[in-house]
């Protein structure tokens, strides 16, 4: 019960083809579909980062609402898609075409843009986010499970690190496009939401006309392919997927072990807007440099996504995945107890960047690898619901805890949680007994 083997399993690389010529030609090792569906991430990214990056200014000081009304819609734009994945799971596997539903959701994300435009009160404003995260929670399932679908088990590392190298490469391009639009453009926030939302639909577009549907997709090694519900060349189509077979993925030991130990760590997982807030109170930060602090956690972050992903895929991915966190652990010892160094906010940044890489890609890497291809999207959407709430309930408790002892205090708390939750995660995920793995027709090799 483990993210991942030192090697792939059997038959999961690249296997050579043959030319019509008689020459081995070997499979690349990123599918086209993924780098298509990097290319929709990436567009649709730009877009949303776009809106993200002057939300809060163009809340708190365009329509005046109060921290606490922002508080409240800040938690609907982060927990509303976390409840939608299980939803958008389930569709996704019950109708076998994890395209179509992936574009219900980007184009419900991509409809919410322009009626920005329209919302000037709070209780506009909070339908409309809740609409457009309804849509990031419809999409992520089924995206991830043509993913995973299209790769090789051995190489779901590399494909998730690429995927999400390019996806990073958006969350750059949005803030600098947002940027340059409110300086130059008149119209100020509303000609962002414009150009958003026009970026919004050439993603979608993007997927209607380079990325299969899915349907006729199979896994090529590793346990799901072995599973009997699975999809295979010679097989006939297999029936649709019910609710009863989706809740009983949690029957199985893996899955629920990784779902575990995702929850665990993402309850003590300070998210992003804390931990830039934690560094600027650290290092006093000029407020005009703050808008930046997330371009550094991306830079790194697309750098190392890649290679962080084929590591996993070859010294295993239970080793990068706690390694992420040990990484994470460092960064908030920095804002504890380090001097005031001026490279003090870079370290943290390349830290934040590194736990992203190492983990962001690997995880659902490991859920591929462990579910039946006909419910992959359902068993991704577990693992990744049980994460997101476990962080939106973390934020929740570390801004209580700011507010009751100090940033200090709560920081050091979520410090110590995580020490306790990364041993937990290592006893649950830890490498299966050498006689256990030794029976290939029960345990293959390779198998998480």
């Amino acid at each position: 019960m483990y993210l991942a083997d030192r090697s792939a399993p059997a038959g999961a690389k690249t296997a050579p083809e043959t030319a019509p010529d008689g020459r081995s030609v070997r499979a690349p090792a990123v599918a086209s579909a993924v780098l298509a569906l990097g290319t929709v991430s990436l567009i649709t990214d730009v877009s949303s980062e776009m809106v993200t990056a002057v939300l809060p200014l163009y809340l708190v000081a365009g329509l005046g609402l109060s921290p606490l009304g922002f508080g409240a819609l800040d938690g609907v734009y982060n927990g509303v898609s976390a409840l939608v994945q299980l939803t958008g799971g389930h569709l996704a596997d019950r109708v076998r075409n994890h395209k179509l539903i992936a574009g219900i959701g980007y184009g419900l994300s991509a409809l919410c843009k322009p009626l920005l435009l329209l919302a000037h009160t709070l209780g506009p404003v909070g339908v409309v986010l809740a609409l457009e995260r309804t849509g990031k929670g419809l999409r992520t399932a089924p995206r991830d499970a043509l993913i995973s679908l299209s790769t090789p088990a051995g190489l779901q590392g590399r494909a998730f690190g690429v995927h999400r190298a390019m996806d990073t490469t958006g969350a750059l391009l949005g803030p600098l496009a947002a940027f340059f639009i409110l300086n130059m453009a008149v119209g100020g926030y509303d000609a962002v939401f414009g150009v958003s939302a026009c970026v919004a639909v050439l993603g979608v577009v993007v997927l209607m006309l380079f990325v299969p549907s899915g349907a006729g997709l199979e896994p090529t090694g590793g346990p799901a392919a072995e599973d009997p519900g699975t999809v295979k060349p010679d097989s006939p189509e297999p029936a649709a997927v019910n609710l009863r077979e989706a809740v009983a993925l949690l029957r199985l030991p893996r899955l629920r072990a990784l779902a575990l130990c995702a929850a665990l760590l993402g309850l003590t997982t300070v998210s992003d807007a804390f931990l830039y807030l934690l560094l600027q109170d650290r290092t006093g930060i000029r407020e005009q440099w703050f808008p930046l602090l997330p371009l550094g956690t991306a830079a790194v972050f697309l750098l190392l996504a890649v290679p962080a992903g084929a590591l996993a895929d070859r010294i295993g991915r239970r080793t990068v995945f706690l390694a992420g966190h040990a990484l994470l652990l460092a960064g908030y010892g920095l804002l504890l107890w380090a001097p005031h160094w001026p490279a003090l906010p870079y370290l943290v940044l390349v830290l934040h960047g590194l736990f992203y890489a190492a983990t962001d890609g690997v995880l659902p890497a490991a859920v591929g690898a462990t579910v039946p291809a006909k419910l992959r999207a359902t068993g991704l959407a577990v693992v990744g619901t049980s994460q997101a709430l476990a962080r939106f309930g973390c934020s929740l408790a570390f801004g209580a805890a700011w507010t009751l002892w100090g940033a200090g205090p709560a920081l050091t708390a979520a410090a110590a949680g995580l020490c306790c939750c990364a041993a937990v995660a290592g006893f649950v995920l830890r490498p299966a007994a050498p006689e256990a793995a030794a029976e290939p027709a029960r345990h293959p090799r390779g198998t998480p």
